[in-house]
């Protein structure tokens, strides 16, 4: 027989045929999952048969991290992972690690088909998220999938089995993304739906703080949030939610509105207890007095507490006798405990006016009633202003001097110059009014008023004698007497215009002029020349006859004036 005819043999054909597909079947389990029987267990190796020509070896930590936990006997049957049909030395190389992992892909793969949830612990960090064990298979949970809300200590969620939702799983790089958000937002769907299906306003719900903002808090109740405005969160004054609550705090509330349609709801936390206003005329009679602690300070005045939920407005007009025109808090400060009388309550606006002012000896009645008006004081200069001096009377009390009180005759803006702040100086009271807190006095009272007794004998019409003080282009100011001042205009220093000429004059002249006006308000007097002469030629005429007589002008007042000489002498 040939070479050919044995190539050829239909028997050597069916052996190469069956060997190949052999090795074929032998090449084709290495990847898989097979049952294996344990022969053995070693020190830190587990012997496993699984059929094959040698047996394979399994390090036991890949049964569990504790050994004392580890529980597995010779002759038990486990599923191992087939990597390697032999090594170097002959022996299968296996994985149960390898082969839970197969079997858990398995089972996730068809949890995602179901969107059905899988139970896993997160067991570690990584870049932007955690590490998940879904039974032997690794997923990776994104940071922004773990919670709801984020989450201050993760630590608690670490090592603790849990539901979770496959998001997607590529088997080809092994890669599975997981949420844990998705469950509780399911959840929460779920929670929500019942919540508002039974939701009535005067309900009372557990909640958590899930968010402050400047106007209120809005409050987790379990899958719906409802909205706590800062004024329901207390009855007291509260300047912003942070003061009462904050993220993450449980709380109960009532259901102060809830709106169908809108699915808003209103919340309270005030509400769950009786109503301070109720009874406050009973509490705080008006006219009593009571202790209480400020809790804010603003420019128009005090904010004070007098019991939870109870607070009173001291305005900065009821703050103190004395001092006016004083910030607030230059008066009272922040927590501190003040002594308040109960002046005014309204309660549909729910204010309460406090006086602290009330409280002690008001110093302008106290002062009344141990000085009269007329009585001369003494007192430093605390203060002076552009419109007066304030002389002080007492520790709490300055008096006023004003401008005009000053002096008689002088220019009170020139006059207050020559006083100095802390000199000690005379006065005497004008006017003690205790409505309006004021004190008034005058300088100019201490002496007579001699000035106001000349003017009031001279009369309009009148002829006096004066004498020039001053000569200015316009007129003549002149002394009438020792303390009254006149003034002579241009215009009435003569009847003929060629003779109003200032220049015909001298300082200390002394000339006569009739009265023509009183200004008693300035205390000045005006004198004319030309109506004097008028006054006297209509004398002069009456008397001695006219023109018409056929005596000239000046022969008439020639005659006048030689009479005038003649009586004289």
């Amino acid at each position: 027989m040939s070479q050919a005819d044995v190539t050829a043999s239909p028997v050597n054909e069916s052996f190469a045929e069956l060997l190949d597909q052999s090795f074929q079947e032998m090449t084709s389990i290495e990847g898989s999952v097979v049952a294996g029987t344990v022969l053995s267990v070693e020190k830190d190796m587990i012997l496993i048969d699984v059929g094959l020509k040698s047996e394979g070896r399994v390090p036991l930590r890949e049964f569990g991290n504790n050994e004392e936990d580890i529980k597995i006997n010779a002759g038990d049957v486990v599923e191992v992972y087939i990597e390697r049909l032999e090594d170097i030395n002959g022996h299968a190389i296996l994985s149960r690690e390898k082969a839970r992992r197969e079997e858990s892909w398995v089972n996730l793969e068809k949890a995602l088909e179901k969107q059905q949830r899988v139970n896993g612990v997160i067991f570690g960090r990584v870049k932007g998220g955690f590490t998940v064990d879904l039974e032997g298979a690794t997923a990776f949970l994104p940071g922004s999938q773990v919670d709801i809300r984020p989450i201050k200590d993760l630590g608690v969620l670490m090592g603790t089995p849990q539901p979770f939702q496959i998001l997607k799983m590529d088997r080809r790089r092994g890669n599975i993304v997981v949420s844990r958000r998705a469950v509780l937002e399911d959840s929460r769907a779920e929670a929500r739906s019942e919540l508002v299906a039974n939701l009535e306003e005067g309900q009372v719900l557990q909640g958590v703080i899930k968010n402050i903002t400047d106007y209120g808090a809005f409050v987790d109740l379990g899958g719906v949030d409802g909205l706590l405005h800062v004024t329901d969160i207390s009855w007291k004054r509260i300047n912003h939610p942070s003061e009462a609550l904050q993220i993450g705090q449980s709380v109960q509330v009532k259901v102060i509105k809830f709106n169908d349609e809108t699915q808003r709801i209103s919340l309270g936390i005030k509400q769950l207890t009786e109503d301070p206003w109720v009874k406050v005329f009973e509490r705080f009679p008006v006219g009593s007095k009571m202790t209480g602690i400020v809790t804010n300070i603003t420019d128009y005045g005090s904010f004070v507490e007098l019991e939870d939920g109870i607070e009173g407005l001291v305005h900065v007009s009821e703050m103190s006798w004395t001092k006016k025109n004083v910030h607030p808090g230059k008066i009272v400060s922040t927590s501190e405990k003040v002594e308040v009388m109960v002046l005014e309550i309204d309660v549909q606006k729910r204010r309460i006016s406090l006086g602290i002012k009330q409280c002690v000896e008001n110093p302008w009645e106290n002062y009344k009633s141990n000085k009269k008006v007329g009585e001369t004081i003494e007192g430093e200069i605390r203060n002076i202003t552009e419109f007066g001096l304030f002389i002080g009377l007492s520790e709490d009390i300055d008096g006023l001097v004003h401008l005009s009180d000053l002096s008689w005759d002088g220019n009170g803006d020139e006059l207050i110059k020559s006083y100095s702040k802390g000199s000690l100086i005379k006065a005497k009271i004008l006017d003690i009014d205790i409505d309006k807190e004021r004190i008034s006095l005058g300088i100019k009272q201490l002496t007579e008023d001699v000035t106001a007794t000349e003017i009031g004998n001279i009369r309009k019409g009148i002829t006096v004698t004066c004498t020039i003080s001053n000569i200015i282009d316009n007129g003549l100011e002149v002394n009438v007497g020792e303390n009254l001042k006149g003034f002579i205009k241009k215009s009435d220093l003569s009847r003929e215009r060629a003779d109003q000429k200032t220049d015909r004059y001298g300082v200390g002249d002394k000339i006569d002029a009739a009265v023509i006006n009183i200004d008693k308000k300035t205390r000045k007097i005006s004198l004319s020349i030309k109506a004097k002469e008028i006054e006297e030629e209509k004398k002069a005429m009456a008397e001695y006859g006219s023109s018409d007589s056929g005596a000239s002008l000046g022969d008439i007042l020639g005659a006048a004036l030689a009479k005038k000489d003649t009586s004289s002498s």
